[in-house]
């Protein structure tokens, strides 16, 4: 019997959830995502640091900060693609997350890097946090040939108006929507019970049966249970211990997400506008609440980051 990753890299595409090379190549993923923590983690350590003063050194010291990381982001996500054959996200700073403008130039300013470096837009993924104004930035992009990585996504209201909006990519966080209900309620969930699992069922179905584009691929795990669970799913990014968790394991791991199956499944189409989209989300407590979080998590670790770049600039 093959091992658990072998088996769901056969209806499953799987992508690494890191920035570490190493281990990258340990696990052979099509894709690999990355964003402000993963980064910030890596360039701390001294494996990375000639990526840092590369960085430092490309971008001339009248550089802003701002160029300088988004020289550092792309200078990881080249080195990534040398090891994975598919397609690299890398994040926008999380503090655009409310500026549609802001979003735009920054996502150009990191494909302009991308194809002066020789990488083809295909091969990038520009990850934006699922506000409305990030939504409606991608929704730009998309038009533009920049595909998109919805990042922070939590509620069906978002994944709805990003499949609206023809965005490439949504990632939808299993494990941190899991974190909320066990605080909130006390109590532990497992398996199909799992609310992040529940969650990314439902969107995936709803994209199946109604035959939008926008990929899914569910993102944040706890544990592999939630993957077993989500088998099946567009793709699955996952981080590198439970990638290990899932090679050591040769138990079977069926298909549980399948396309003929949500194709039949009896759901109303909806959309929403800017309106409707804000009071869904204003409605729904834990995808409010975890996706304020995450934006403030994130722009947390670019200003650390900037930190740590403008001590090394002396």
């Amino acid at each position: 019997m093959p091992n658990q990753l072998d088996q769901l890299k056969q209806f499953t595409t799987v992508v690494a959830d890191t920035g570490d090379f190493a281990t990258i190549k340990e696990f052979t993923p099509q894709d690999a995502t990355t964003n402000p923590s993963l980064i910030l983690k890596a360039a701390g350590l001294p494996a990375y640091a000639p990526l840092v003063d590369q960085a430092i050194k490309d971008s001339g010291p009248s550089a802003s900060i701002g160029h300088v990381i988004d020289r550092l982001l792309v200078l990881f996500g080249l080195e990534i693609l040398k090891i994975v054959p598919g397609r690299v996200s890398t994040e926008v700073d999380a503090r655009l997350s409310f500026d549609t403008e802001g979003t735009l130039a920054k996502a150009r300013e990191i494909m302009a890097l991308y194809e002066k470096a020789g990488i083809p837009r295909a091969r990038i993924l520009i990850k934006i946090a699922s506000t409305w104004e990030g939504i409606k930035a991608a929704e730009v992009l998309a038009k533009e040939g920049i595909n998109c990585n919805l990042t922070l996504l939590f509620s069906f209201a978002q994944a709805v108006a990003c499949a609206e909006a023809n965005i490439k990519l949504i990632s939808p966080f299993v494990g941190r929507i899991l974190d909320w209900h066990k605080k909130t309620h006390g109590k532990e969930f497992a398996g199909a019970e799992d609310p992040g699992v529940i969650s990314v069922t439902q969107i995936y179905t709803y994209y199946k049966k109604f035959g939008y584009k926008t990929e899914v691929m569910g993102a944040s795990f706890r544990n592999t249970g939630e993957i077993v669970e989500l088998a099946g799913c567009d793709l699955l990014t996952i981080s590198p211990a439970l990638l290990a968790e899932l090679k050591a394991s040769d138990a079977p791991l069926a298909r549980k997400l399948d396309p003929a199956k949500a194709a039949s499944a009896d759901l109303k189409k909806v959309s929403f506008d800017e309106k409707s989209f804000r009071f869904a989300l204003n409605e729904d407590a834990m995808a409010t609440e975890k996706t304020a979080e995450g934006i403030r998590l994130f722009s947390a670790d670019i200003v650390k980051l900037e930190q740590l770049i403008a001590k090394k600039r002396g």
